[in-house]
């Protein structure tokens, strides 16, 4: 049982020093801070098999300590996080520390996986020392504490940065790659509702923008939502978004180019009762699809 609490102590790191001096000072009565960079306490002993010169196994013995930190009322876990700044003298510090996005609610993730078996991105595992991959959506390592994943995210791909819809270009090609068109054509019209017609005149800023040209060539990646598109159409059960709970209002859009036949599917998605007026005999605007085929 965690004693009162009689002052507050800040533990910048938490490997087995760090862990094991916070346990420590929490059960003398501190409120203990505990400082890691990492989304998961455990530092370079939860990368060992065994220890030296026991040959113990490392995982047994860091694993109980883990738990107990985790679980003691007198520690606060303050993960993701970097020590920007110390003012003050022994006794009375002021800390300013810097905290990192982790992208998932830690007090609702439950640590089910479900996130990483579906997300589409892998990426070098530097917990193992690079020797594999992991999902971009991932956890640390499986008894790691906290047990909340985290996404890692590097800011926006310059694909993505140049596409006026910002379409998450990595995700749906990398959806492709693995054959799960349906996902890929989903993930694409949440943000944009035509790739077919864009996969013939987009004039594609994304390509001038992919990295990949820096060792070969740009993926060509307005072909390849044209390919999706088409496969979409041509397939038994086309892609349909799913509608919201309807909201019984109306909304009239005047005009039926590409801007606003665009808001009326976002907006019929959100569930409003959504009228295309429009004065010629065929929707598209300056869309002439004939000229397209």
């Amino acid at each position: 049982m965690a004693q009162s609490t009689s002052g507050a102590v800040m533990v910048v790191g938490g490997g087995i020093a760090g862990i094991q001096a916070s346990l420590d000072l929490a059960e003398s009565g501190y409120k203990v801070y505990m400082v890691e960079s990492n989304s998961a306490i455990g530092g370079k002993m939860a990368m060992l098999d065994k220890t030296f010169p026991t040959n113990d196994c490392s995982m047994c013995i860091i694993s109980p300590k883990l738990v107990e930190a985790g679980r003691h009322l007198n520690i606060e876990m303050l993960t993701l996080t970097d020590v920007q700044q110390v003012d003050g003298e022994a006794g009375d510090f002021t800390v300013k520390l810097r905290e990192k996005p982790r992208f998932v609610d830690q007090d609702r993730c439950t640590a089910c996986g479900e996130c990483a078996k579906v997300c589409p991105i892998e990426i070098p595992n530097l917990f193992d020392m690079g020797l594999g991959n992991k999902k971009a959506a991932y956890k640390l390592y499986p008894q790691a504490m906290p047990g909340a994943y985290t996404i890692e995210k590097k800011g926006m791909a310059p694909c993505k940065a140049a596409c006026p819809a910002h379409v998450s270009v990595q995700g749906w090609i990398a959806l492709m790659n693995q054959g799960l068109y349906d996902e890929a054509i989903a993930l694409f019209k949440q943000d944009h509702p035509f790739p077919g017609i864009c996969g013939r005149v987009c004039h594609h800023p994304c390509e001038s923008a992919c990295t990949r040209r820096q060792l070969d060539e740009p993926l060509r990646i307005m072909s390849l939502h044209r390919y999706l598109a088409d496969v979409d159409m041509k397939s038994a059960k086309p892609f349909v978004p799913k509608k919201k709970e309807p909201k019984n209002q109306k909304v009239a859009i005047i005009g039926s180019g590409p801007a606003g036949l665009s808001c009326a599917y976002f907006l019929a998605i959100e569930g409003y009762d959504v009228t295309v007026f429009e004065k010629h005999a065929v929707l598209g605007g300056m869309c002439d699809m004939k000229s397209l085929k």
